[in-house]
This record gives C-alpha cells, sequence and structure tokens, in this order.
C-alpha cells in the first residue's frame, strides 16, 4: 500500500492545483456560487465576504496540492487536504440530493460538472485522500527548493487573482466571450426537454391542512380555505440541454424593451456594463475620457446597469439601458466592461485597463 503513496500524492496535489487555478481564472465566478449557497440557507448576510473567501479557497487549493507534491509538512497538509475534500462533499452532496443547486462550481464555468459527477469526484479523493493519511511515513522534505516552488507558485496564484480581477478572466469561458453572438446563444438548442412541473398548493380548512395539484382543485373551494404555500414539483426531468443565454433584454427608460432594435444595427457600438452604482464615482471620470474618444469616433456608447436612475445621477444625459443585475454579472465580471458590438456579435470585450484594444479593433475594420 506504502508504493500507492507517491502516486496518489501527486495525482491528488495535481487535481487541487488544477482546481484552484481554473477557479483562480475566475474568483467572481466562486464568489457567485457561494452567494448561490449562502442564499439558499438564507445567510445572505454573508454576501460581502464571499469574492473574499473565494480568493483564499483558491490560493489554499493551489498550496495545499503543492505542499502535497513536494513533500512540505506532509502529515499537516494531508491533513488539510481531509478536512478540505469533507467540506467539498458536504457541498457536492448538498447540491446533489437537495436539487437545490444546479452545479457546485468545482471546476469553474470552464469545466461545468453535473452534481452527481461533483460529488462522485469528492468521493473518491476522499478515499485517497484516507489511503495517503494511512501511508504517511511522517518524513517530510526540507529541502529548499521545495519551499521555492510552493511560495512562488502560491504568490503566483494570488498575484494572478488581482490581474483578472482588473482585466477580466484570462480564459472566458462564459456564452458572453469575445465572438459570440448573443442571440444564437440565447437559442434553445435543439432537442431541449424542459422539466415538467406541476403546481402543489397547500391549504388550511378547519384546522387541517390539504394538499392538491392544479388538476385536482376542491369542488368546494371558498373562502374557508386559508392559503399556506405552494410547491413546484419535478414531474418529469428534461434533458437538461437550455440556452446558455437567458433572460437577457435591454430596457430603455422609457420601459421600451430595444434589445432587437439594438442587434438589428450593423453600425458598430458600445455597450458599457456595470452591475452596480456603489464605486462609479472612482471610474467615472476615466469612463468619460474613454466615451469621448468613442464618441469622436462616431461609435454610440450605451451605459447597461440594473440602476439606470442612479447611473444618470452620476453620469448625466448619456444613453443608459437597464437590464437584470444576474445577467450583468454573468456578462462581465470587471466594473465596467466594454463591449464592442456588431448587431448581435460581441466584437471585442474589455476592462478599462485594456480599453486600447477595444480601439485597435475599431480602427482595424
Amino acid at each position: 500500500m506504502k508504493k500507492l503513496n507517491t502516486p496518489i500524492r501527486i495525482f491528488v496535489g495535481l487535481l487541487f492545483i488544477f482546481s484552484g487555478l481554473i477557479k483562480a481564472n475566475d474568483p467572481h465566478g466562486l464568489s457567485y456560487k457561494m452567494q448561490e449557497f449562502f442564499e439558499v440557507w438564507g445567510f445572505d448576510f454573508l454576501n460581502p465576504l464571499s469574492l473574499f473567501s473565494s480568493l483564499g479557497m483558491n490560493v489554499l487549493e493551489v498550496f495545499a496540492g503543492i505542499a502535497i507534491i513536494v513533500n512540505w509538512q506532509t502529515k499537516k497538509i494531508t491533513w488539510l487536504l481531509f478536512m478540505l475534500i469533507l467540506f467539498f462533499t458536504f457541498l457536492t452532496g448538498y447540491a446533489l440530493f437537495s436539487g437545490k443547486i444546479k452545479t457546485c462550481g468545482c471546476f469553474g464555468d470552464c469545466l461545468p460538472l453535473t452534481p452527481a459527477m461533483s460529488f462522485t469526484k469528492d468521493i473518491i479523493l476522499g478515499v485517497l485522500i484516507v489511503i495517503l493519511l494511512a501511508t504517511n511515513s511522517g518524513k517530510a522534505n526540507k529541502g529548499i527548493f521545495g519551499k521555492i516552488v510552493l511560495y512562488t507558485v502560491t504568490l503566483g496564484t494570488a498575484a494572478f487573482q488581482w490581474y483578472v480581477l482588473s482585466y477580466l478572466p484570462i480564459v472566458d469561458c462564459l456564452p458572453f466571450k469575445k465572438g459570440n453572438d448573443i442571440v444564437e446563444q440565447m437559442k434553445v438548442p435543439v432537442g431541449a426537454v424542459p422539466d415538467s412541473t406541476s403546481i402543489e398548493f397547500i391549504y388550511t380548512k378547519n384546522n387541517k391542512e390539504v394538499r392538491f395539484d392544479q388538476a385536482n382543485f376542491p369542488i368546494d373551494f371558498d373562502s374557508t380555505y386559508v392559503y399556506v404555500d405552494r410547491k413546484d414539483k419535478v414531474v418529469r426531468k428534461g434533458n437538461g440541454l437550455v440556452a446558455k443565454i437567458v433572460d437577457f433584454n435591454l430596457t430603455t427608460k422609457s420601459g421600451t424593451d430595444t434589445t432587437a432594435a439594438l442587434f438589428s444595427n450593423s453600425k458598430q457600438y458600445v455597450l458599457v456594463f456595470a452591475k452596480e452604482m456603489n464605486g462609479a464615482e472612482s471610474w467615472k471620470n476615466e469612463f468619460q475620457t474613454i466615451y469621448n474618444k468613442l464618441q469622436a469616433q462616431n461609435i454610440d456608447v450605451i451605459l447597461v446597469t440594473p440602476e439606470a436612475e442612479r447611473a444618470a445621477a452620476i453620469f448625466g444625459s448619456i444613453n443608459i439601458v437597464t437590464s437584470d443585475a444576474t445577467v450583468i454579472k454573468t456578462a462581465a465580471r470587471v466594473i465596467p466592461t466594454y463591449f464592442l458590438m456588431q448587431n448581435a456579435v460581441i466584437k471585442e470585450k474589455v476592462a478599462a485597463p485594456s480599453i486600447d484594444k477595444l480601439f485597435t479593433t475599431i480602427n482595424s475594420k
């Protein structure tokens, strides 16, 4: 069994490194997944801590993965991995058996796993880590090379996350990535079968609970029935094929849906996504400079935000449309993010520090 220690140690370490790095590419994605769990559990007050927790968790995974491979503090690190996998197994198990979380976010948006796949992965990893605990010789690598690798990669992961928080993910795995046609991404795939659901109503009558669905409404239903709750029950599962982008629309101040009108525009234009106006004063001047340069090149600029009134108060009479905050945070991880559009096609997508790329694309046509 001890002969298995080294290959298992390397495999487990590489998997943790891979998991940490792929999520470090998009720490906001993990933070939003954390918020999803918090909201299901009623812990919404923890949402402000989600990004900090995401950053720390990604660095910790990479650190633990490197440490177990280079055999640094092996016993302590193996126990750390065991505690981490117990925690991850709880999360993936909850997602699987509760049905309230569609994906656990184990490998981010670049490698989505079903709850069943994630839970199975964690069970297997748990078994492997138990084997490591049982076969641990207690000998640790005290060489300087292992420590250099450990600290260099860990600090590099932290720096990498700082970079993507300012410049957008290096690898964009979202449906709103450069080159995608938003209209095409909104189409339901051929062969998609949606979930079939029924609504169960819960009432009380004469202090007794009464349950029924739409097809079996009580004949004597009247005001003596007191509403308690309703539950949506999945009668038959679909095949999971859904449009990659849902609920995307752009609405003017007057309430007009202008999505189709914008997407029919063959002239290049820029959508500027900002999911909130908190902190907008800090990027107002930079935005105004970029706005003026775009206007000088006859490029229309539209600010997309769920907080249109606040945006108008801050930025004045620029063109502003509203959209759902969840859609915006999926489309744009950095506030603000600039989309160069032609019809519904994303020609370029950058954060402000990379704005020169946007102008290069505009001028290359």
